[in-house]
């Protein structure tokens, strides 16, 4: 499968495509010469300058039952570039012209309407000494770069992004507000926690913010993912890691919290 997108993208390299992006006030086509360079903030840099009034942080393309695909990352860029690489060859054949690839922009909701369930979110204020400057407190939608997805679950997905202020990865946990009440306590409850938290044995958190109804929590990215992906784990590493849950696990309760369900997943 990943052979055939890169043969179709690497077939349209000699000619480019066209994107048309489709806004309120009209269309506007972009000339894309190398399809397969292509990135989602270059893309999205494109949509600002069509629209720089608005605050857009996706797009979406149609497939080719007419649904609607939202395009939040470079995957699913590629994705969208795959389906109109074959869209265009299967065009090509039936003898007809290659019609340019229509986006439309998502336009984040105001400050006012985008939080409908009136959500209050405290981000710590956290002055980094490496750094001399409290980027922590000031990540948005805009200064991050999501690179890939790593998890997805019932109360949303969590995503590997890069912070270009602060220079690092972080890790993205975004939520639909569509939910339950039952979550949305459960999502104030782990900001609330994370908000008191300072210890090594914790997962920092950095910020959250809301967009397009939707809350992103921002925090610390462990790079070397849960036990349950490793097939054995020497005894002495196993007792670091224990003592270091007992840690952790001890200064919750000191907080008075206290934390159920912990298995390799969760570590």
């Amino acid at each position: 499968m990943l052979l055939l997108v890169l043969n179709n993208l690497c077939s349209m390299e000699s000619e480019g495509i066209v994107i048309r992006i489709k806004t309120p006030v009209g269309d506007m086509d972009s000339s894309v010469d190398s399809p397969s360079h292509l990135n989602f903030s270059d893309l999205l840099a494109a949509i600002k300058d069509v629209m720089p009034e608005a605050t857009v942080t996706a797009f979406e393309y149609e497939d080719e039952v007419g649904d609607r695909i939202t395009v939040r990352s470079d995957e699913e860029l590629k994705a969208m570039l795959s389906y109109y690489c074959n869209t265009v060859m299967e065009q090509r054949i039936n003898g007809l012209l290659p019609e340019p690839l229509q986006i439309f922009p998502r336009a984040g909701k105001t400050p006012g309407i985008r939080n409908i369930h009136g959500l209050k979110v405290c981000a710590s204020v956290i002055v980094s000494a490496e750094l001399g400057m409290d980027w922590l407190c000031c990540i948005n939608e805009h200064d991050l770069q999501y690179q890939e997805q790593l998890g997805h679950g019932n109360g949303g997905t969590v995503y590997k992004a890069y912070h270009l202020l602060g220079k690092r990865i972080v890790a993205v946990k975004v939520i639909p507000l569509d939910i339950t009440v039952e979550l949305q306590k459960q999502i104030m409850s782990e900001l609330e926690i994370l908000y008191k938290c300072d210890s090594p044995y914790i997962i920092k958190f950095y910020s959250a913010f809301f967009v397009e109804n939707r809350i992103s929590i921002c925090t610390e990215f462990m790079d070397g993912g849960s036990l349950d992906v490793y097939w054995r784990i020497p005894e002495h590493v196993l007792g670091r890691i224990a003592v270091a849950v007992v840690k952790g696990l001890t200064y919750l309760w000191s907080l008075k919290i206290l934390h159920r369900g912990e298995k390799a997943t969760f570590m």
